[in-house]
């Protein structure tokens, strides 16, 4: 049997295979603790501090390397890197199963961001390099994607699954098994990949991106929580002003670790922007279909996880079609017509009420899902196949950190958002003769509300539940509002800003930069671009 020249064979679709394991487990770590919080509160006795840094001490760091990791793959090699970030991850795993204690789980965690960070921009910078084939690699995207997305909805399910036979620490060590079959294969079924000519590596780069982002995101996540304090907003702007120092010295570094030139490109800052919004909309409101879920339909954990998959159906069906469309359409169109499918699902979700039936919470949450499950492979393929092959590394990192960066920034002004309209509405509405105490207490969240109902006398406490459950679904419908219009604005500007940017195949524009402006790495491009071979990659025996 010949295969065409290019054109990717079983080899390479099963590497992709083997790549979708570490893409799986990270992605799944974001969510997996979901479920946990009560048995880690009963076994380790967190602090409410601890437990807060027990979430997010994964998502900062993850946040914060990426650029770094990046940078670094592009160096040493992606699959070097990634088998520094199974090791990482899958000892961190081990070590947060077994934890003792909060610090521990917390250091745990971090480490676990570390390997993270090591993984997630190596997968996708591989697939760039693996499949030089536009369409080929369209489809690639496309299951990256899918299988990114889906591994954030099964985190929770995951989780409820072995919390109702096993101790918390399963839900870590899970990762451990994959981890070592990951060790055994990429050695065999991954070739490497590596800039041929990168220059010294910058680290005062590296410290800088790293004090530009973790404050940012840091100041945002709390803003979201806590409301309007003196600290996040400290923190934001110490993170903008370090970004401007970040950004000088891209300008300036012999190797910056963000080539700026690559920003130049519409395909590249573009793509970068729109994914923001799309994960601005998409991890914004997972929280609201959650808890409708949980509190306002009265369902366990386990089951709010289980029906939360039922979405992920129609993500598979619009990877499958957003890739095939693309391969005839302008990506801008596919991608404006992906966000308008978007907002269909928000405005769906703004007829929501309390009362409603299942299906119609789940057809909007589907809607949505859909929508920027189609978004991401196209705005994938914009950003990755702009930058030269040997810089693949940095455009996959840029990317991620700009989805961290979005979904930061959805987590904390949705969340407001549809926390100040919980809090109006329950005041207008609930039943006469409520304790001050009462209200107080109730005002916070809806799980707070259906605790002070439950110590209430029964009509008064039903009368309070219901009341609360109203001014959560208000509270939905009003952030479903918003981000529907958000995303249809970003389709009209997709349009506008984009048409053009990436052909209908995908077609990579990094050859196209004028060669008077090529950075040193990118005028390497050019030869790989052509079809002939920079030096820059190896391919084992397999």
């Amino acid at each position: 049997m010949t295969t065409v020249p290019g054109l990717a064979g079983r080899k390479e679709w099963l590497a992709l295979v083997v790549l979708a394991l570490p893409l799986l487990l990270v992605s799944m770590d974001i969510s997996i603790l979901f479920f946990a919080v009560p048995a880690i509160n009963a076994d380790l006795s967190p602090t409410s501090t601890q437990l807060l840094w027990i979430f997010d001490i994964y998502a900062f760091v993850l946040a914060g390397l990426l650029l770094t990791m990046g940078s670094l793959g592009d160096r040493v090699g992606r699959r070097a890197l990634l088998m520094v970030g199974t090791v990482f991850f899958g000892g961190a795993s081990l070590m947060a199963a077994y934890a003792t204690g909060a610090g521990m789980l917390i250091g745990a965690r971090a480490l676990l961001g570390v390997g993270g960070a090591c993984l997630l921009p190596s997968t996708l910078s591989l697939i760039r390099s693996i499949f030089t084939d536009q369409a080929q690699r369209a489809k690639a995207l496309g299951i990256w994607s899918a299988v990114l997305i889906s591994g954030v909805s099964v985190g929770p399910v995951l989780s409820g699954v072995l919390l109702e036979f096993f101790w918390w620490g399963s839900v870590f060590l899970v990762n451990a098994p994959v981890m070592v079959l990951l060790l055994v294969l990429a050695p065999r079924m991954l070739p490497e990949f590596k800039d041929p000519r990168p220059g010294p590596f910058d680290a005062l780069s590296c410290v800088l991106s790293l004090g530009a982002i973790l404050p940012v995101i840091y100041g945002i996540k709390e803003l979201g929580a806590h409301g309007t304090d003196v600290r996040p907003i400290v923190a934001i702007a110490a993170g903008l002003v370090v970004g401007c120092l970040f950004v000088l010295r891209q300008r300036t570094s012999r190797a910056p670790l963000l080539d700026m030139e690559l920003m130049r490109l519409r395909a590249f800052h573009g793509g970068v922007g729109f994914a923001m919004i799309s994960s601005w909309a998409m991890i914004g409101f997972a929280i609201f279909t959650t808890q409708y879920l949980q509190s306002v339909k009265g369902m366990s954990a386990l089951e709010a996880a289980l029906w939360s998959l039922t979405p992920a159906i129609g993500i598979f069906l619009a990877t499958g079609l957003s890739t095939a469309l693309a391969q005839r359409l302008d990506h801008a169109f596919v991608v404006a017509g992906s966000f308008t499918l978007t907002a269909a699902g928000f405005l769906f979700l703004t007829q929501v009420r309390a009362d409603s039936p299942l299906w119609m919470v789940l057809v909007g949450a589907g809607g949505l899902s859909a929508g920027v499950a189609a978004t991401m492979p196209l705005l994938t393929g914009m950003v990755v196949g702009s930058a030269p092959p040997e810089r693949a590394g940095v455009a996959s990192a840029t990317l991620q950190t700009g989805q961290e960066l979005g979904g930061a920034v959805g987590l904390a002004t949705l969340g407001t958002l549809g926390g100040a309209v919980y809090r109006d509405n329950l005041d207008e509405s609930v039943p006469e003769g409520l304790p001050a105490q009462a209200l107080e207490a109730a005002r916070e969240t809806l799980a707070a509300a259906e605790l002070v109902a439950g110590q209430l006398p029964d009509v008064l406490g039903r009368g309070l539940l219901a009341a609360a459950r109203d001014a959560f679904t208000d509270g939905l419908n009003t952030v479903a509002l918003t981000a529907a219009g958000v995303l249809l604005s970003a389709a009209v500007l997709v349009v506008l800003l984009m048409r053009g940017a990436a052909g209908p195949a995908g077609a990579d524009t990094a050859a196209r930069i004028p060669a008077g402006r090529r950075s040193g790495a990118v005028a390497v491009a050019t030869a790989e671009n052509d079809g002939s071979d920079s030096g820059g990659r190896s391919h084992p025996g397999v």
